[in-house]
């Protein structure tokens, strides 16, 4: 999963042709330090998407401008448009996070 580091790269990440797949997530978060213990088999999932996650401590003020209230959260975004987002009270179980992306890419 790749790491972004800037603003110019997220919005050159988000404006894939193809649906992209954002972990929203901060080093002092604890249940995105859980969500790193169970990540690894759903990226094996859904390998065909491009995965990447942002640390909203590092890259300020993008979490924000994209609703990002709570961490762990994950959204999908496609030619710079945010087609959905999973919200950190629903991000805590594998189950949760599958469902979510079944739901949104079939």
């Amino acid at each position: 999963m790749e790491a972004i580091k800037t603003r110019d790269r997220f919005n050159e990440v988000i404006n894939s042709e193809a649906p992209v797949i954002i972990k929203f997530f901060a080093d002092w978060c604890p249940d995105c330090k859980r969500m790193d213990m169970f990540i690894g088999d759903i990226l094996e999932e859904y390998k065909q998407y491009e995965w990447y996650e942002l640390n909203s401590d590092e890259v300020e003020g993008i979490a924000q401008e994209h609703d990002v209230m709570g961490i762990p959260s994950i959204l999908i975004f496609q030619n710079g448009e945010k087609l959905a987002h999973q919200h950190s009270a629903y991000t805590k179980t594998p189950e949760e996070i599958e469902e979510f992306l079944e739901q949104q890419l079939g």
